[in-house]
């Protein structure tokens, strides 16, 4: 993938509901969908539908205030902290959304990425049975954002721990987030909740790893 990728850790393989309702999600929030393979989502996510308000101004631009958030940020923040004009509606944003694990698709995957992690295993409380992967397929600050606020609304469904790789310096500022269960990997790793990621989003010094 060409941007940032965020991992669901699962500790049981998803329901048929639990399937069901992820796609449903999918579904509504894609402009492009088209569904690989039961639980393997090729999509289209406008960053508006993440939770910007559908108005316009006098001079015909759409504003990007981001609801799902919270009280984190506010449009100036977001252009100042991560290069994102919140005045101008992003297009589409592609994106790989898909699960992986025994049963699933991509098992051979799933090990590699899950082979040795006592720590981050500490931390979760558990071993991942399955994982869900939210890849951006683009690079812009927009897609950072928008990747974090997209995993953050499939953990609303499907419930799981968000794994994210943290770059050089970000570990300190990470660990004082709302919904933080760990850093682990000698700092190179962090373990949340969607809580976190929004809470994240909406920090000076956030940016994913690509």
């Amino acid at each position: 993938m060409s941007g940032p990728t965020l991992v669901i850790e699962l500790a049981a393989p998803l329901s048929p509901a639990a399937l069901r309702e992820f796609r449903a999600l999918m579904v509504g929030l894609s402009s492009h969908f088209d569904e690989k393979r039961p639980g393997f989502f090729d999509v289209n996510v406008p960053a508006e539908r993440l939770g910007a308000e559908d108005r316009r101004e006098k001079d015909g631009r759409k504003p990007f205030p981001l609801p799902l958030l919270g009280d984190t940020v506010t449009d100036e923040s977001l252009t100042a902290l991560v290069g994102y004009d919140p005045q101008r509606e992003d297009g589409r944003r592609p994106f790989m959304v898909y699960v992986m694990g025994p049963g699933v698709g991509d098992e051979s995957i799933f090990e590699a990425e899950h082979a040795d992690e006592p720590e981050v295993e500490a931390v979760l409380g558990f071993r991942p049975t399955h994982a869900v992967n939210v890849s951006a397929c683009c690079n812009r600050a927009i897609d950072h954002v928008a990747t974090a606020l997209l995993t953050a609304a499939v953990m609303d469904v499907v419930g799981g721990v968000a794994k994210a790789e943290l770059l050089d310096g970000q570990a300190s500022v990470v660990a004082g987030l709302p919904g933080v269960l760990g850093i682990t990997d000698d700092d190179w790793t962090a373990l949340g909740t969607a809580e976190f990621l929004r809470a994240w989003v909406g920090h000076p010094a956030f940016r994913l790893l690509k």
